[in-house]
């Protein structure tokens, strides 16, 4: 291997990374040019709103697995208490995650939360409570995605250290009595 030429790092999975960002750029370009060509509020509402869910539903179940090996929902149980679940790859498959995948994944996440955090503050500023109805429900879907990852990303790493000390353990145990049964 020549170390004189940098390693450049590809995606190790393009049509993936094209669809997660496809849906994101799909209902922000669908909000913005439709809002300068359209009048009709309800089908600008309608079709950025589903372009939205459709985007929730994608990232939640397909890109945030296959990129960051990452997967969440949330539950109802009987009692009526919210339960966060949360499913993550073993440690090992999670080291194979593709650092540019992963940067992909996270860094479109946030920005397009603040995309439409900054589009509902430009609908305060111009009193258009009824744009801002488009865009509170869009910013929600993607906070919940955001919120259910970080949840995911932190419970994995929990597991992984836990994992990590208990294979330790384990393994200084058997030497200690390894070593003990020697003497």
């Amino acid at each position: 291997m020549d170390l004189s030429q940098p390693v450049e790092e590809n995606y190790a999975n393009p049509k993936t990374c094209f669809f997660h960002v496809l849906f994101k750029a799909s209902a922000l370009a669908f909000y913005i040019l439709s809002t300068l060509f359209a009048n009709s509020f309800v089908i600008i509402f309608v079709i950025t709103v589903v372009l939205a869910a459709l985007d929730f539903w994608v990232v939640k179940n397909v890109s945030g697995r296959i990129l960051v090996g990452l997967r969440w929902w949330n539950e109802i149980n009987e009692q009526g208490e919210s339960i966060w679940r949360f499913e993550c790859l073993d440690q090992e498959s999670l080291a194979r995650i593709n650092q540019k995948d992963s940067m992909l994944f996270w860094w479109t996440l946030y920005l397009n939360a603040v995309a439409w955090g900054i589009f509902g503050i430009f609908s305060m500023v111009r009193l258009e409570v009824d744009y801002l109805l488009v865009v509170a429900v869009c910013f929600s879907l993607a906070i919940a995605n955001i919120i259910g990852f970080t949840k995911c990303r932190k419970d994995a790493r929990n597991k992984i250290q836990a994992f990590a000390s208990r294979t330790i353990a384990s393994r200084f145990s058997s030497t200690l009595q390894s070593a003990f049964s020697l003497v």
